[in-house]
């Protein structure tokens, strides 16, 4: 992950984070015009992307951020970039992609990458109907991950009661009648 500096149409990394606390420490200390992370970021408090995302937008809400991921589940990436994203580009085309994706976000624009529009726009035609929360999504995507509900409650923040909730809604959105569903769900919509 780095923390990129856009000035005269030069990229220049002022600082990079292993973790998503790294992140947030080096923001605190480095002036930066513009962040590329990863969406799965391991270890720190906030492991889940969608977590991440709340976070810098909150706390450096004219930031922008470009979010890389191999995630191809719509819904996620929605969520990504509703959660603040201004820039969203797959993994595997991050090379030819990223370049343009700076440039436009650096613009004030935003910029999805072909792979993301073209999985958006597939999902938008196959199921407009179904549509996760913010919330949704990101409880369903930590309990794939193999966390617990109660694990989950203590890590957002929240009541079991309303993790729990928000995982049953989500699995009843999409469908899913049990948990060994949600595992097959999340494997084969690439949120693991």
């Amino acid at each position: 992950m780095c923390a990129p500096c856009w000035s005269d149409h030069k990229l220049k990394v002022v600082a990079e984070a292993a973790t998503a606390d790294d992140l947030h420490r080096v923001l605190d200390a480095v002036p930066c015009d513009l962040i590329i992370t990863d969406f799965n970021m391991p270890g720190g408090r906030m492991s889940d992307g969608l977590s991440l995302l709340g976070m810098l937008h909150r706390k450096w809400p004219a930031l922008p951020v470009i979010v890389l991921t191999i995630v191809s589940n719509p819904g996620v990436l929605r969520s990504i970039m509703t959660t603040g994203a201004r820039g969203l580009v797959n993994k595997s085309e991050a090379l030819s992609e990223l370049p343009q994706a700076v440039e436009a976000v650096a613009q004030g624009r935003n910029y999805v990458g072909a792979a993301m529009e073209q999985a958006l726009q597939a999902s938008e035609a196959m199921d407009e109907k179904v549509s996760l929360s913010i919330r949704e999504a990101e409880v369903f995507r930590l309990f794939s991950s193999g966390l617990t509900v109660s694990q989950i409650a203590r890590q957002l923040n929240r009541s079991v009661k309303t993790v729990s909730r928000q995982k049953v809604d989500a699995m009843a959105k999409l469908g899913i009648g049990n948990d060994i569903d949600l595992y097959t769900y999340a494997r084969e919509h690439g949120l693991l």
